[in-house]
């Protein structure tokens, strides 16, 4: 039987009685939750509410990437690499492909899960074949595709009028289309429908069902003629397409080319991590704790606004979550998916 500590709703619930303590421990409470609220829903033509759908967007495109290795017992958490190499690859191919539009749009998101996927299976490489471990063959490959980045949007790729480091522009009609009168683009559609198919599948198909079997159990997996060697690698390069693909929709989207740090500096593929163990690692719970540290994030930077309380205190809710799941939550990767050759 679960216990109490464990069930997946306990962690919204003290992070939710923690938010509530510093509210009323601050004189100015009224101010601040009227400055949270419309930060994350309001603004002017609703501007901070599509903020807050284009960063759930991301966020749960990392988190589904995450989970689809988390749910096999794969200690992937290489998806920031991952994503950043997907994004840099769209934009690449988005600004030199010389072909019609249509083309040069799915052309840059097969080659963005293409890169995703290539980097997650260089770390399966690793752990098979050199020992590496994939939680840490996984992280340590996640510098080296920053500095790739970093390199290519400074110097080969650079848009050097623009004074920036980052890429030149895509082509204008191969760009994701936006909702009218908005800033949000068809992206959230794309990783909607992806989420979508990890959550029926995962449940519906054989081969979900054979990663949560590997996920629970790699011997059994192995003991009951299961393909454990395919599926480590398939499912590590499903879940670095996921990450490749979400890179190619922050680029085509509402930034329309690579701006050095863009995917880095939010720490969305850290959060969408956080997104998934919050939800215990349960696909169907997970597009809402991605919808959650969305709120949290852009609501933060309203409450600064309005009544002067730093975007901090919304890293400091995050840090309780963290913390409560290191120190129960984490227990839900017990799964020895990647241990076991």
């Amino acid at each position: 039987m679960m216990q109490w500590s464990r069930h997946p709703i306990v962690a919204p619930l003290i992070v939710i009685g923690v938010g509530i303590l510093i509210l009323l421990a601050l004189p100015q409470t009224r101010d601040i939750v009227e400055g949270f609220v419309n930060g994350a829903f309001g603004g002017r033509n609703n501007f901070n509410l599509f903020s807050t759908l284009g960063r759930f967007s991301i966020l749960l495109g990392t988190a589904m990437a995450v989970l689809v290795s988390f749910r096999a017992g794969l200690l992937n958490i290489g998806g920031e690499g991952q994503l950043v190499l997907g994004g840099l690859t769209a934009a690449i191919v988005g600004v030199y492909l010389p072909a019609p539009p249509l083309f040069v749009a799915v052309a840059a998101l097969l080659a963005a899960m293409a890169a995703g996927a290539l980097w997650a299976l260089l770390a399966g490489v690793l752990d098979r074949l050199a020992n590496v471990p994939l939680l840490i063959g996984s992280l340590l490959l996640n510098y080296p595709a920053s500095f790739i980045a970093s390199y290519c949007v400074s110097h080969p790729f650079r848009d050097v009028a623009s004074g920036a480091t980052q890429t030149y522009r895509i082509m204008g009609e191969a760009r994701l289309p936006r909702f009218p009168g908005t800033i949000l683009d068809y992206g959230i559609l794309l990783i909607g429908a992806t989420a979508l198919l990890v959550i029926v599948l995962e449940r519906t198909s054989v081969f979900g069902y054979r990663v949560r079997m590997q996920g629970y159990s790699f011997g059994f997996a192995r003991s009951s003629g299961y393909p454990t060697g395919k599926l480590y690698y398939r499912t590590l390069m499903i879940s670095g397409s996921i990450a490749g693909m979400t890179g190619f929709t922050t680029v085509f989207g509402l930034n329309q080319r690579y701006i050095d740090g863009m995917l880095t500096i939010p720490l969305y593929a850290w959060t969408g991590i956080a997104a998934v163990l919050l939800a215990a690692i349960i696909p169907a719970i997970t597009p809402v704790t991605a919808f959650f540290f969305a709120v949290l994030a852009t609501g933060a930077v309203g409450m600064e606004r309005s009544a002067d309380i730093p975007r901090e205190i919304g890293q400091i809710v995050q840090a309780v979550i963290v913390l409560y799941l290191a120190g129960v939550g984490g227990k839900m990767l017990s799964g020895n998916g990647g241990k076991e050759r």
